[in-house]
């Protein structure tokens, strides 16, 4: 079974150093599974854009290159044993939890998000429990409009101390150097650096048996009828992977331009598929294309051409 994300190098960084040549301030983000490439060789990656890093929890602190600053984003309810990140709060119950601890951390404020944040009384909440508060992060959420993610953002502005950093997410480069001179910012930039061209990038799974089958034949975990005679092709790439159907229900698996039958569910390491008779059908060892998110897929090797 292999899931194999493989990247065209050029491409990839000349976009990546393209996007951080726009944005002053920026902040790569290379939390959960490293944007499909693995937080410890992503991590490399940007430390050579900016000595400021962030990951998702206190739990992705280790193996990071040690020249790098990191900054956790989701907030803990109990300090990191060692190293000296830049911790997040965005609730009282937060601040307790790091009182005496006496690190660095950043403030959220609340956003549309209603997900972490407070007000600026937060800050002092912060300072008052011995926290060293290096600034305050807002973040709007995915949906709405480019101008309504800067409307927030601008909202809080004339509440916030100018000398601590606003730190933003969920602008185009072009929002965020529009933001007024004000104060300091710093842009927290993942998905849109790291995968925004798609085209450096191919994800595929490879096909491990083929089994002729005749319709109506009982086949898989759910004993699921063969719609017609035509091939069964089991592909190396399953939910234990973070391989499940599309959002909207359909395969995730492509061949020759194609989108293949899925049977069943993907279960666990294989996915099986169906080929009706006289179409296209790969053989075992092909590779077959997966339209998968990246943040959400367990890549098992990663290819630079």
């Amino acid at each position: 079974m292999t899931i194999r994300l493989s990247v065209d190098r050029t491409r990839w960084w000349a976009h990546v150093t393209d996007v951080a040549e726009q944005i002053d301030g920026l902040v790569p983000v290379v939390k959960g599974n490293g944007y499909g490439f693995g937080r410890a060789g992503l991590a490399i990656a940007a430390v050579r854009l900016s000595p400021i890093i962030a990951v998702g929890t206190v739990h992705e602190l280790e193996g990071l290159p040690p020249e790098a600053t990191a900054v956790v984003l989701t907030p803990t309810l109990s300090p990191p044993a060692s190293g000296d990140p830049v911790l997040t709060v965005g609730s009282p119950a937060h601040i307790e939890a790091l009182r005496g601890w006496g690190g660095r951390v950043i403030v959220k404020l609340a956003s549309a998000m209603h997900r972490y944040g407070g007000g600026v009384d937060l800050v002092i909440n912060a300072q008052e429990a011995g926290l060293r508060t290096v600034g305050v992060a807002i973040h709007p959420p995915l949906a709405g409009s480019d101008m309504e993610h800067l409307d927030q953002i601008l909202g809080w502005l004339p509440h916030i101390d100018p000398s601590l950093d606003v730190w933003v997410s969920h602008l185009s480069p072009t929002r965020y150097s529009a933001l007024p001179a004000s104060h300091r910012y710093k842009m927290r930039l993942g998905t849109y650096l790291w995968h925004g061209d798609r085209e450096a990038l191919h994800l595929e799974a490879d096909v491990l048996d083929l089994r002729p089958v005749r319709a109506g034949t009982l086949v898989g975990y759910r004993q699921v009828p063969v719609p017609g005679d035509g091939m069964l092709v089991m592909v190396g790439a399953g939910s234990a992977a973070g391989v499940t159907t599309n959002a909207d229900g359909l395969s995730p698996f492509h061949y020759a331009r194609t989108r293949l039958t899925l049977l069943e569910p993907p279960h666990m390491h294989t996915s099986m598929l169906f080929v009706p008779a006289g179409e296209s059908c790969p053989a075992i060892g092909d590779w077959v294309d997966l339209q998968r998110p990246l943040t959400m897929t367990a890549v098992d090797e990663l290819r630079w051409t």
